[in-house]
């Protein structure tokens, strides 16, 4: 068994947010301090540091993952998408906007994992009912209890994509 010394470092190239990223960091280095310490985008929140609570949700490829309990390394050559990214320069994603409409949040600090795994769930067709959403959004914990507003604002969000959604069908 070959073991990598305290220290040592290994260069990788993270592409976050449309952008390449190199960086030298310790092999296990997980994707969530590689992007809150290395790279300076904190919106995406260390809570837990186990994968059980959600708050470190990113998209890899378009599929939501908790970056605490994947390495940068094995993310090399991945699209990743964290809060920052989400929305564009002109406007905020629709589920973005969804959870201010419906004060989907409390403290806020669950916020950018939930907003992400809701996204995720829209794109991933899982947001066809309530009772999906929420077995869907079960990995994303809320300390303050503002399940049904995010609940309505993930409806909200999902039905506002869909009807873009028809609507750029309609002009196709």
């Amino acid at each position: 068994m070959h073991l990598t010394p305290a220290g040592t470092t290994t260069k990788v190239t993270l592409r976050v947010n449309g952008t390449d990223h190199h960086l030298a960091v310790e092999p296990r280095t997980t994707l969530l301090d590689a992007v809150r310490e290395f790279i300076g985008l904190t919106g995406t929140k260390k809570s837990c540091d186990r994968g059980a609570c959600g708050a470190c949700t990113v998209h890899v490829d378009g599929a939501r993952i908790n970056a605490c309990s994947t390495l940068a390394v094995m993310q090399e050559g991945h699209e990743i998408t964290t809060i920052e990214g989400l929305g564009g320069p002109a406007a905020d994603h629709p589920v973005q906007q969804a959870f201010l409409a419906h004060d989907g949040l409390q403290c806020g600090f669950c916020t950018p994992g939930q907003i992400m795994s809701a996204a995720a769930c829209i794109a991933e067709g899982h947001a066809g009912s309530d009772e999906e959403l929420r077995e869907w959004m079960s990995g994303n914990l809320c300390r303050c209890g503002a399940y049904a507003q995010i609940v309505e604002a993930v409806r909200t969000a999902r039905d506002h994509i869909a009807a873009e959604d028809r609507a750029e069908d309609a002009h196709a």
